[in-house]
């Protein structure tokens, strides 16, 4: 087998959550020039159904699922749905929602909004996927996006940062159990990148300097996480599980 073989998804079904805009919209993209099929899942599929139509014109095999990763009832069904493409191999679990109030103010809904989305979602559609891949004995890759924030402190992001901490060690958690299955279990921790998500945040005087003591001084293109997420999503891989890998410029060596 060839070096470029190794990373090659032909054959492979694919669903990514949050998979219409930001680095979701990336990571199908890059899963599909790579040869998979992609189900791309989110709650508002106008954005779904654009990135499906640009994957289909470079080529590719796309298919839109309405999902709310906080409701097991629609996990289940999306996978139903995602079964037109045969048995999903690969996971991207990419939806997230964030929060700016600080701890003090916040209000209990915000705070269980981004746990629910971030932590609980995560788990209910890792599952709902592992949950198929052993019942059709399919080995598989289960990759949750983190965040650098899983590790270091930033004031206003206390829920986002509490889940992506807790999605990192549910990560290790679930390769270790999952493992005699033959299902690997990654995450990815991106940096600061240029999303919907941030863009309110990046335009703020307090980012700009935040982006100065980035070592590279400058936020992440997208394409910067395809060498990752190709990485995790193919049999380069295969001897790699409970791992995270950080993208993000150095920015994590110096305090966020």
């Amino acid at each position: 087998m060839t070096v470029a073989d190794t990373f090659d998804l032909s054959g492979r079904s694919a669903v990514i959550t949050g998979g219409g805009t930001g680095l979701g919209k990336r990571f199908a993209k890059a899963l599909s020039a790579a040869g998979a099929s992609v189900v791309l899942c989110a709650r508002r599929t106008d954005k779904l159904d654009e990135t499906a139509a640009e994957i289909c014109r470079a080529g590719g095999r796309a298919l839109c699922v309405p999902m709310d990763v906080t409701d097991a009832a629609q996990v289940a069904a999306g996978f139903d749905a995602a079964q037109d493409f045969g048995q999903v191999s690969i996971l991207v679990n990419n939806a997230g929602v964030a929060a700016q109030s600080l701890l003090l103010d916040m209000e209990e809904a915000e705070w269980d909004a981004v746990i629910d989305t971030n932590l609980k979602g995560a788990w209910l559609v890792a599952r709902e996927a592992a949950r198929r891949m052993v019942a059709t004995e399919t080995p598989g890759s289960i990759i949750n996006i983190a965040s650098i924030l899983g590790y270091s402190t930033q004031k206003g992001t206390g829920p986002y940062a509490a889940s992506k901490a807790a999605l990192i060690h549910m990560t290790r958690i679930m390769a270790l159990e999952w493992a005699r299955h033959k299902i690997r279990v990654n995450a990815i921790a991106p940096g600061y990148f240029a999303t919907e998500m941030s863009e309110d945040f990046l335009s703020s005087q307090t980012a700009q300097n935040m982006i100065k003591r980035i070592p590279q001084r400058r936020l992440g293109r997208p394409d910067q996480l395809d060498g990752a997420i190709l990485l995790l999503a193919s049999d380069a891989s295969e001897y790699m599980t409970g791992t995270t890998i950080t993208v993000d410029g150095g920015h994590s060596l110096t305090g966020v």
